[in-house]
């Protein structure tokens, strides 16, 4: 009886410290990376390369060095010109004169006709905060950071005619969730969801 004693006292002496180094160490928490690759590695390179295309004077040729070209960047998307239509005119409520008018010479010449499209994007996702408390559910806080450009490119028999880009130069962004009953949450709402059907 007294080793189970001293075992008892030992485990709720062990049990505050416990808790103290996983709250303390908020480097354990779960952290993650999604890329899609590029030659550029921020934004503002990003938007550098797409900034030195010049339409009626860059040629495919071109956009190999400046990162455009799908045959030596990887993720840049080649589109037709029933592609491009789609990216124009969506929902079929935009005439057919009221696109760019390079745009709408490209689409004339069918398949002399297509467009590059490139989205690099990074994007760093962490959880924050108290070790103790996410791990069992209570609250997590998670923050993502990074960035995304696209750009959309017209190309008519190699000549680059058109061109467009969008995207968030600085990604910022904080969830807190926080769950009252801790890991008993799940529970709760799978009870709940369970006496609804029956």
């Amino acid at each position: 009886m007294k080793k189970n004693n001293v075992l008892s006292v030992l485990n709720w002496c062990l049990l505050p410290l416990v808790v103290v180094m996983l709250a303390s160490c908020s480097s354990s928490l779960p952290k993650g990376e999604a890329t899609r690759k590029s030659q550029w590695e921020t934004f503002e390179q990003a938007k550098a390369s797409y900034d030195s295309i010049v339409p009626f004077e860059t040629v495919t040729s071109d956009l190999k060095e400046l990162g455009f070209d799908p045959y030596s960047t990887p993720n840049v998307r080649i589109l037709s010109y029933l592609d491009i239509i789609k990216k124009f005119n969506p929902g079929n409520s935009v005439r057919s004169e009221d696109l760019p008018p390079s745009v709408r010479a490209c689409v004339a010449a069918r398949e002399a006709c297509l467009a590059y499209e490139a989205s690099p994007s990074v994007y760093k996702s962490q959880r924050v905060g108290n070790v103790f408390l996410d791990l069992l559910k209570f609250k997590r806080d998670r923050i993502e950071t990074g960035w995304s450009f696209n750009a959309l490119i017209i190309i008519d028999h190699n000549m680059v005619v058109y061109k467009i880009w969008s995207g968030v130069p600085i990604v910022d962004e904080q969830e807190i969730r926080d769950n009252p009953l801790g890991p008993l949450q799940d529970s709760v709402g799978s009870i709940d969801h369970s006496s609804v059907g029956s």
